[in-house]
């Protein structure tokens, strides 16, 4: 039987390849899915958070490590569905209307993912009333709003406002980050939670579930 540990190296690193082919290896022994992503692959998108906290990972690393974790996940998930696992929460996630940024939304997806979500990216430029879609249609415990322009903050009030209207914000949290958002702001549009930073992404998340 191979070293596991050279899964939890692969994500870490950003190797896609490697990541898969343990991931097959290990798929062929019999291993737990369960147990490769909470022993092996979510603790390495936990140090890959770390090390971007720290200023030791850039953008360029983490999205590496995301498009590994991305790869290995996509050969367990059919077995995580067959065999009945469940995830740890479920979320959309979107960059707000006016807004073309995606790489900030793209890091949270990517430790969201690492941390156990399902996670739907619904994408860039996305209207109030196409997030209350969502919402209604993924029934999600998570809103996750993205913005990096100033002038597009007001469409994470609007959307919140949206979701008011539609009857659906009491069924939903509300997560913004993005360059200009700040705990005040956050505060200010009845949002539920802030992250200063993509690597906070999972732990925020679990904090407002709870």
């Amino acid at each position: 039987m191979q070293d596991l540990k050279l899964l939890h190296d692969a994500v870490l690193q950003g190797d896609v390849k490697t990541a898969k082919s343990v991931t097959e290896q290990a798929i062929k022994d019999g291993i737990e899915p369960m147990k490769l992503i909470q022993d092996y692959m979510m603790p390495a998108m936990a140090e890959a958070g770390r090390r971007f906290e720290c200023s030791e990972y850039f953008v360029p690393e983490l999205l590496l490590s995301a498009r590994a974790m991305k790869g290995a996940l996509e050969l367990l998930r059919p077995l995580l569905v067959k065999g009945g696992a469940q995830p740890t929460g479920r979320v959309v996630a979107g960059t707000v209307k006016g807004d073309l940024h995606d790489i900030g939304k793209n890091l949270v997806v990517a430790m969201l993912e690492g941390g156990g979500f399902e996670v739907t990216d619904i994408g860039v430029n996305v209207t109030p009333e196409q997030f209350v879609a969502a919402v209604k249609q993924k029934k999600p415990q998570i809103l996750a709003l993205s913005a990096l322009l100033t002038t597009t903050m007001v469409a994470m009030k609007d959307t919140v406002e949206a979701l008011k209207q539609a009857g659906v914000r009491d069924q939903v949290k509300v997560l913004v980050g993005g360059a200009p958002i700040t705990q005040r702001f956050a505060d200010e549009i009845g949002a539920d939670g802030y992250g200063e930073s993509a690597a906070v992404a999972a732990s925020l998340a679990k904090r407002v579930m709870a």
